[in-house]
């Protein structure tokens, strides 16, 4: 199994020619594989101080492998906080690999994904939160959701967290208190402050419970599904909103015959955009089959964007459809606005509508507002504490126990003060297992598989 106490080493940079390559090492025998393998000038890099950098040769049986500058840092003042060298060659896939090969052959083993950034929460430089923040931030597709990172990174999510925690211990503590004595003999205030505390918990767990809808948008992206009958519009409003001619546009019903992807930073959110084929019967094997991926693609969508040509009257296929559709994951787009008006937004009163004329640009900025007010994009300020699909796992069991509790005390037994501080130690385990207070090797490893190897 691997330790610890390994000295670890693996290519810190992307693949491809590029100026530079990073290998990093950190482990108790970075300093001395750095000896191995470097020659430069007196003194070696084991005999250097925190901080120092040197310019050498790294050479593996004798032969030259690389120019580099190596960096030296000493634990525990270092990313892992144990001893780590940084070795900076020439850019490029053969020189960082010739260089690894050589770091590997003195002494070093492969650091699996995430390693690097494994031991610093292992050794207390971060917690589980923090760490989670890097991988975040290395896979962020906006502005936004690398910002939202880095407030995590530095905090801001481990703080509310942290302060949950922290309540939820001095609720127990209070509560198990109690079991000393009998209800009669506990003044009102003591049990009622109880509540009162119990309450206010969670109620915080509640609003960082809310904030996972934001965190699953900048993390993963909405899923936005444009649909519609055939030659409707559905193309053009996707090259409309794109900016670029991306798929194909003709008068000839069933052209898109596939879904089409592409990406779209909307609020600083990654929007992944589906352009599918017209819904309609078909005898054509192959647009069948696109019609049932199209289908398929409005069934996952986090919104779906119909559209109907505003000039003809709907269609009763267009309106068993729009009668299944939910008022909260569908806007429709009235397109062709210009040919004449036979379907009113007055006959869709409980779904969003916007009108268009998609081919002389009228109303795309529209669909833009409209699509950010159904997604919620607008006028939200977590600070960096938004919380995972994993946070919300754990807030969800924690808040299950905290009302369970609640309801309990206010029932004013005995014996449910000894079930409510069970409860409240179960809360108490789901909160630490987000911060990594309490772990096993199993959240570990779902935290730490995401990552790329060299971070």
């Amino acid at each position: 199994m691997n330790s610890e106490s390994d000295t670890i080493a693996a290519i810190a940079t992307a693949p491809g020619e590029a100026g530079i390559s990073i290998v990093r090492i950190s482990g108790p025998e970075s300093l001395s594989i750095a000896d191995k393998i470097l020659v430069c000038k007196a003194p070696p890099p084991s005999q250097r101080s925190a901080g120092s950098f040197v310019h050498g040769f790294v050479r593996n049986d004798g032969l030259g492998v690389d120019e580099v500058i190596v960096l030296i840092y000493r634990a525990p003042h270092s990313y892992t906080r144990q001893d780590v060298v940084e070795l900076q060659g020439h850019g490029g896939r053969i020189s960082a690999q010739r260089v690894l090969r050589t770091v590997l052959n003195a002494g070093a083993r492969p650091a699996e994904p995430g390693e690097f950034t494994k031991r610093a929460f292992l050794n207390g430089r971060i917690d589980l939160l923090q760490a989670e923040a890097v991988a975040d931030l290395i896979q962020a597709r906006s502005d936004r959701a690398a910002q939202t990172a880095i407030e995590q990174l530095e905090g801001a999510l481990s703080a509310r967290v942290t302060r949950l925690y922290d309540n939820l211990v001095g609720l127990a503590a209070d509560v198990e208190v109690t079991l000393d004595f009998t209800v009669d003999e506990l003044p009102e205030a003591t049990t009622q402050g109880i509540k009162e505390r119990l309450k206010e918990t969670i109620s915080e767990a509640g609003l960082l419970l809310a904030t996972w809808e934001e965190g699953h948008l900048l993390r993963e992206g909405a899923l936005v599904v444009i649909s519609g009958s055939p030659n409707v519009g559905k193309s053009t409003l996707l090259n409309a909103l794109l900016g670029s001619e991306r798929s194909i546009v003709a008068d000839m019903p069933g052209t898109t015959r596939d879904v089409i992807e592409e990406q779209l930073i909307l609020d600083g959110v990654p929007l992944r955009l589906v352009d599918t084929a017209g819904l309609r019967e078909t005898e054509c094997v192959v647009e069948r089959e696109g019609v049932r991926r199209a289908r398929a693609s409005i069934q996952k969508a986090d919104l779906n964007l119909h559209v109907l040509d505003s000039s003809r009257r709907l269609s009763e296929e267009d309106r068993a459809y729009i009668v299944g559709m939910s008022e909260n994951k569908c806007i429709i787009i009235f397109n062709k606005s210009d040919l004449g008006r036979a379907l009113s937004v007055q006959d869709f009163q409980k779904h969003s509508c916007v009108q268009c004329c998609l081919t002389k640009g009228i109303g795309v900025e529209y669909v833009k507002l409209a699509i950010g007010r159904k997604l919620k994009l607008h006028g939200n300020d977590t600070a960096g504490a938004t919380i995972s699909e994993r946070h919300r796992k754990y807030i969800q069991n924690a808040l299950n126990v905290m009302n369970e509790g609640s309801g309990l005390i206010n029932m004013e037994n005995e014996k449910n003060w000894v079930l409510v501080a069970q409860l409240l130690r179960t809360a108490i385990e789901n909160v630490g297992e987000i911060t990594g207070r309490s772990y096993n090797n199993e959240v570990l490893d779902n935290v730490f598989e995401r990552f790329c190897t060299g971070k």
